[in-house]
Parts: structure tokens; C-alpha cells; sequence
């Protein structure tokens, strides 16, 4: 795990510029620091390295191709690069001895070099941000994972085109003067995190997942290419469905989940794993503890207050798997501490709360192994959020009424006195779904206060709105992939990675991996779903190792008691100086009487929005990173 940065036609010192670079990302790659600049000084590139496999210099980047042609610099691990390793030698290319050392990076060089960039892309398993440049062709070509675990940054800075795997790097460029991009905040104060390609900053996009962006250096000019779609992934897969029984989906999905476990477990530095007490994290433990012969490290963090606590039921778990478990209780002084963090760590406006939970674990983890592996994926793969089945119950006894009736009656009832009281206005809001995917989306938007936090109405488009309804055959399908599509890269994904290489710790996620998601497309939804529990198919796999009994019980999630934290003087006191009424107006962006009817409704009729944390975290951003440079 690293970070990569790159400069193209920078005007200024382009090796003091890319030295920067480097060094605010230092904590995503402690272990090494490499800067390159090319003859003719109009590409530099810099990369920080956290030495995770082949720990001698021949891992060291950027690094050049053999023939001298390539240089890349890298951000990320393949998991099969032995398979792609043996097929270059298979191939002609180049003979075992010809590699100088035991790196991915090397491998991956070589093959994008022999093969071309898509077609190495297309055969790696894992999980990657990428620079290239091809000093022949005279381009710089970026590339980002299937599945977006890993980030890449790229757009115009100071009349350069700029690219990092942190976005704070762009911003410490001479000349960065890139407005906040207003537009975004609709979205952003609607969802708690901004979507791809947008970014907080005009002119600097987040590159979309599966994706390659060609540069030419010359003109600035960029082509980009999709070489894998989930989109598309899920397509295929519902057209041709698993033909077996539900028994052997689960026999076949432990296979795929032991040969991803298998490869994600090598490195050559010490390995754990996460463990939650959920169907997911324990599924992956249990597996891993069958392929190791050792005890495998398991980590978690316990909570004060018992309503969010899980942390006994994970000891309960470690022990049964015999593992080497290691647990931390935090009190709210330890969560807390977190929060003047936050804003540095994410570098753009990001309100997931549970942000705070995963840097604490991610930073106690550290302290133990390099390497951790995490359950993420389940719930939106098979089919694990109560929301889905809510949906599906919702839409079942939508879809039989003309949507031009349904509408019509859903304006009525806005436009009604009804609308006032908070149940008919969210079922007049739903009432005007088009079809399932819009009924996802509208779950975000029943309160008309979220789209007027903003003074500017941007209404740009994203991958929540330009999903077709009827897309997939299936409602919970549809659903699925609406998240897999956002919020799981956009947030979920965004937040592991954000807060373990806070603390320099990689982390990877076995239910990403190609074989795993393309099987799970293929199943049909009472594989995944029965009644409102979700995650059949999963929990077969993890009954094998773990009693049923161990794991029957209510989920408490992965989350810290905000709102009562913010009734409280040492956070509320923070609060109420980020919502002070005339700085909100000075700073022109929010609306300062909607924000303080926000913050009044919850100080003084108790009514919580999740837009409070959200508004919090904004503006901690807007005068830390902001303000301040």
C-alpha cells in the first residue's frame, strides 16, 4: 500500500512541487520516499511507499521497465501476480531470471508493458491506483481498480495537470487556486460523502472505478476507457444465473472466498484481520483460521455504552475460531480525540460517523501487523440491508398503480396541509417513485430541508439518478447495485481506506475480489434474502465454522452515539462554534436560517438530522483545509 502523485506541464520546480506531494501523504507510505522527473521535466512523478511484499529496493518506485520505456509508479497490491508472472514467461516476454526482484509492482510493469494497459489490467486481481508513463508514446495513462478500493485524483492545478492518491496533495501545489465546487453540495448534504467524478474542488475529479484515463502530454488531451463495468458485471450476471441448488451456491461461494482469502493473506509482513461480531468480518476470520495453520490475529474495539457495544460477542467468536484476539474499549474521550482529525484525513467534506470507530480499530490494529483484512462487501452483495427488503415491500404494493396517478397523488399530498407532519410526507415524497431505483434514491430526500442547506442549487447528475429504473430484472438487484455503484466506493470504501492509512495500515477486502463479485451477480434473490434477513447464502458458508445460535442476534453496527454526544457541553460547544448563525452568512455557501432551524429543532425539540454531523464536517473541513493552508 503507497501513494502516488504526478505533475504533467508544470510550470514551477516541478521536483520541489512533487517533493511536497510526497510528503503530505507520507502516512500512506512511511517505509520510502521517490521522486522522478523526466528528461525533457515535463512529467514528474512521486510515490511513498509502505513496504508490504519483496521489502528490498528492487520493490522501490517509480520504477522503469525493463526496456526503459515505462515508468509507474503505483499505489496498491495483485494478488495474482505470480499467474500473471508465469503467463509473461509463457508468453515470451521475459525469463524468470530477467525479474529483479519478488514485487507486484514489477510484474505489473512488465505486463502492462508486453500486453498494453487494459489487457494487464484485465487479468490482475486486486486492488490498484496507477501512473504509467510511456515515454515513447509521450502519455501518462491512470488506472484505478474494479471496485474502487483504492483512490486516484486527478484535473487541473495551477495550469498543470495533477494527479494523487490523496487530495490534499493536489492542494499543496504552488498556484493551487481551486474554488469549492458549490455545485456538489446538493449531493453531498444528501448523502454524507461526495459521489465520483466530483470532488469538493472545480476542476479535480475522483477517477471512476474499472477505468483507464490516457493523458497526452503534448495537448493535455485525455481518453478514458471503462475495462470492467459493475454495471455491466451485474447485467451478465442476472441474464445467466447460478443453475444449482442454494447448497451448492454456498459450497461454490467458499471456494471463491478461500481462493481470494488464500492470496490476500500473502505478504511479507504481519497479517490480521478486523473482526465486528457481523456475518461478514466473522465469515472471512473463520475461513482464514481453516487456511492458516497458525492462529490468525483478530482485532476489535468495544464501546462504554452497551447499546453499541459488540465487542463481547466478537471475543465469543475468537474464542470458538481460536484466535489471537486483541480487544480495546474507548470511551468518548478516545472518539472524540478523532474529530479535529477528520478533516485532514479525508481532505474533502466526508460524514459517515462510523469514520471514527474505524480509525480507532485501524490505529490499534497497527500497533500489531501491517496488514488487515476486512468483511466490507457483504451486505451489498448479498443482499444483507433491511433497507432492500423495506424496498421491495414498498414497491410490491406501488408497482400496480399507472406512475401517472401515483404522481399526481403524490403532489397532492405535498401540496397538502398532510405534509406537515413528517409520515405523510414521506410517504407522499415515495409515492412519486418512477420505480425501485428512484424509490432507493428518494429515501435520502423526504425531508425538504436537506435541499436547502445550500444556497446554490447544483442538480448534477450522478450514478444514483442516471441508473435506469428496470435496469435489472429483480428489485433487491437493482438496489444492490445502486450501492455498489456509490455508496460502497463513494463511502464505505472511502472511509476504510482513508483511516487505516492514517495510521499506515493496509487494508483489503476479500469479497472484492473479481471471481467472488461476478459468482454473487449470478445468484437469485431467495439465495440472498428470506424474509428480512439477508445474507443466506453467506451465512451457510459461515454456520460451517461458527454455531447458528453465536450468531442469532440483533446488529448493533459499527457507530458511536453522535447525537447524544452533541446534547453534551465538550461537543456541543464545538458544535455550536462551527454553526455560529453570522459565520455561516459571512462564509456565503449555507444558509444560515436553515441551519439554524437544523440545530434549534434538535437543541430544543430533540428532532435529530443525520444532516447535523454532515453540516459539522463540512464546515470543520471549510476552515481547516480550506481557510487554512
Amino acid at each position: 500500500m503507497c501513494g502516488i502523485a504526478g505533475l504533467i506541464k508544470f510550470r514551477g520546480d516541478a521536483k520541489v512541487n512533487i517533493q511536497r506531494m510526497n510528503d503530505r501523504m507520507v502516512h500512506r507510505g512511511p517505509d520510502d520516499n521517490g521522486v522522478y522527473i523526466s528528461d525533457n521535466k515535463e512529467v514528474a512523478l512521486g510515490h511513498r511507499r509502505l513496504s508490504i511484499v519483496d521489502l528490498s529496493k528492487n520493490g522501490a518506485q517509480p520504477m522503469t521497465s525493463h526496456s526503459g520505456r515505462l515508468v509507474m509508479v503505483y499505489n496498491g497490491e495483485i494478488y495474482n501476480n505470480k499467474d500473471v508472472k508465469q503467463k509473461l514467461i509463457a508468453d515470451g516476454f521475459a525469463a524468470d531470471s530477467d525479474f529483479r526482484g519478488s514485487s507486484d509492482t514489477e510484474v505489473l510493469l512488465e505486463a502492462i508493458e508486453y500486453y498494453g494497459a487494459k489487457e494487464a489490467l484485465s487479468m490482475c486481481k486486486g486492488m490498484f491506483g496507477i501512473a504509467v508513463y510511456d515515454t515513447e508514446a509521450g502519455t501518462v495513462t491512470l488506472a484505478r481498480d474494479r471496485v474502487g478500493e483504492k483512490p486516484l485524483y486527478y484535473g487541473n492545478v495551477a495550469g498543470a495537470f495533477g494527479f494523487a492518491s490523496d487530495l490534499g496533495c493536489l492542494r499543496v501545489v504552488d498556484g493551487f487556486d481551486n474554488e469549492i465546487n458549490t455545485d456538489v453540495l446538493d449531493i453531498y448534504f444528501t448523502e454524507g460523502y461526495i459521489p465520483a467524478p466530483y470532488t469538493i474542488y472545480k476542476g479535480i475529479n475522483k477517477l471512476e472505478a474499472g477505468t483507464l484515463l490516457t493523458i497526452d502530454i503534448d495537448t493535455l488531451k485525455t481518453t478514458e476507457t471503462v475495462y470492467w463495468s459493475m454495471k455491466e458485471t451485474a447485467k451478465k450476471g442476472q441474464d445467466n444465473p447460478f443453475k444449482g441448488t442454494r447448497q451448492e451456491a454456498s459450497v461454490e461461494l467458499e471456494r471463491l472466498l478461500k481462493e481470494s482469502i488464500k492470496g490476500q493473506m500473502v505478504a511479507d509482513v504481519p497479517v490480521g484481520a478486523f473482526l465486528s461480531a457481523g456475518i461478514d468480518s466473522s465469515t472471512i476470520v473463520a475461513l482464514m483460521q481453516d487456511l492458516q495453520p497458525g492462529k490468525v490475529r483478530t482485532f476489535t474495539i468495544g464501546m462504554e455504552d452497551k447499546a453499541y457495544n459488540e465487542a463481547v460477542y466478537a471475543a465469543e467468536i475468537a474464542k470458538h475460531l481460536g484466535t489471537e484476539h486483541t480487544e480495546l474499549y474507548i470511551t468518548e474521550k478516545d472518539a472524540k480525540a478523532v474529530i479535529p482529525k477528520l478533516s485532514k484525513m479525508f481532505a474533502e467534506p466526508f460524514a459517515d460517523s462510523s469514520q471514527i470507530p474505524t480509525y480507532l480499530v485501524s490505529k490499534m490494529t497497527r500497533d500489531h501487523v501491517t496488514v488487515s483484512l476486512s468483511g466490507d462487501g457483504g451486505d451489498e452483495l448479498f443482499c444483507g440491508y433491511t433497507s432492500y427488503e423495506s424496498i421491495s415491500r414498498i414497491w410490491g404494493k406501488m408497482h400496480g398503480i399507472p406512475y401517472p396517478i401515483r404522481k399526481a397523488a403524490s403532489a397532492m399530498v405535498l401540496g397538502s396541509p398532510l405534509s406537515k407532519k413528517e409520515i405523510y410526507r414521506i410517504k407522499g415524497t415515495l409515492l412519486g417513485a418512477e420505480g425501485p431505483v428512484d424509490l432507493h434514491r428518494m429515501e435520502h430526500e423526504t425531508d425538504p430541508l436537506t435541499k436547502m442547506i445550500a444556497l446554490k442549487k447544483g442538480n448534477l447528475p450522478y450514478k444514483y439518478t442516471e441508473l435506469q429504473n428496470g435496469f435489472l430484472n429483480e428489485v433487491n438487484h437493482e438496489t444492490m447495485l445502486m450501492d455498489m455503484l456509490v455508496y460502497h466506493p463513494d463511502d464505505i470504501l472511502v472511509k476504510v481506506d482513508r483511516t487505516a492509512m492514517a495510521v499506515s495500515l493496509e487494508t483489503r477486502v476479500p469479497m472484492l475480489d473479481k471471481d467472488v463479485v461476478e459468482f454473487a451477480w449470478t445468484l437469485p434473490v431467495e439465495y440472498l434474502r428470506d424474509g428480512n434477513v439477508g445474507k443466506q447464502v453467506l451465512r451457510d458458508v459461515l454456520y460451517r465454522y461458527v454455531p447458528r445460535e453465536m450468531m442469532e442476534r440483533p446488529k448493533k453496527g459499527f457507530s458511536i452515539p453522535i447525537e447524544k454526544w452533541l446534547k453534551e457541553s465538550e461537543l456541543r460547544d464545538w458544535a455550536e462554534g462551527l454553526l455560529n448563525k453570522e459565520k455561516i452568512r459571512q462564509q456565503g455557501i449555507l444558509d444560515p436560517d436553515v441551519v439554524e432551524r437544523i440545530w434549534t429543532d434538535f437543541t430544543e425539540k430533540g428532532i435529530y438530522r443525520i444532516q447535523i454531523w454532515y453540516i459539522l464536517m463540512f464546515q470543520q473541513w471549510y476552515e481547516e483545509e480550506f481557510i487554512k493552508k
